[in-house]
């Protein structure tokens, strides 16, 4: 298209492409990442920021990210609201085989340990007991697991042996 165009209007041509290639990365910035884009603009554009009342209130915001809040509230209900019989209960450790690429980390964003299961059929949080395996004990439901596994409870376990000789079990479930 530019080659019946004399070399002077080529080059005003070409200016006028970065330009507006310049524009649209400025205009998809704010429509990709509008925080992004709102954090770069403050920055530049209102430099006493009200007293630094901004800035504090920006590094909260970032600070909240990187926050510890602490384990979940235990309910003081001691009968189960709900049980579940014959579930397939499995176990699994902190593999990467057996897990994603953050094995010690669940899907609630804790460290792994015992007492931790994972459930798709029950929300995060979930105080769970398996009173045919493990008595009065509690465990509560902070991983998640493959999306084909719907109505299936996986026990965490520290050591990989144990997991696979827990093999697959039906019990009983009851949730608080």
């Amino acid at each position: 298209m530019l080659k019946f165009i004399p070399k002077q209007k080529k080059h005003l041509f070409q200016s006028i492409e970065l330009a507006m290639i310049g524009l649209m990365v400025i205009f998809g910035s704010y429509v990709f990442s509008p925080r992004s884009a709102a954090a770069f603009s403050l920055d530049f554009l209102s430099p006493t920021n009200l007293d630094g009342q901004e800035l504090f209130l920006t590094n909260e915001a970032l600070a909240n990210g990187y926050r510890s809040y602490g384990q979940l509230p235990a309910s003081s209900d001691d009968e189960p609201v709900r049980t579940f019989y014959k579930i397939p209960m499995t176990a699994y450790s902190s593999e990467v085989g057996q897990t994603d690429s953050t094995p010690f980390i669940t899907a609630s964003g804790s460290t792994v340990r015992r007492g931790v299961v994972a459930a798709n059929f029950l929300p995060i949080g979930t105080r769970v007991r398996f009173p045919d395996l493990y008595g009065d004990e509690v465990f509560i439901v902070e991983d998640r697991m493959n999306a084909r596994y719907d109505k299936r409870v996986d026990i965490w376990m520290e050591e990989t042996a144990d997991a696979r000789n827990f093999g697959i079990q039906w019990t009983t479930v009851e949730v608080f």
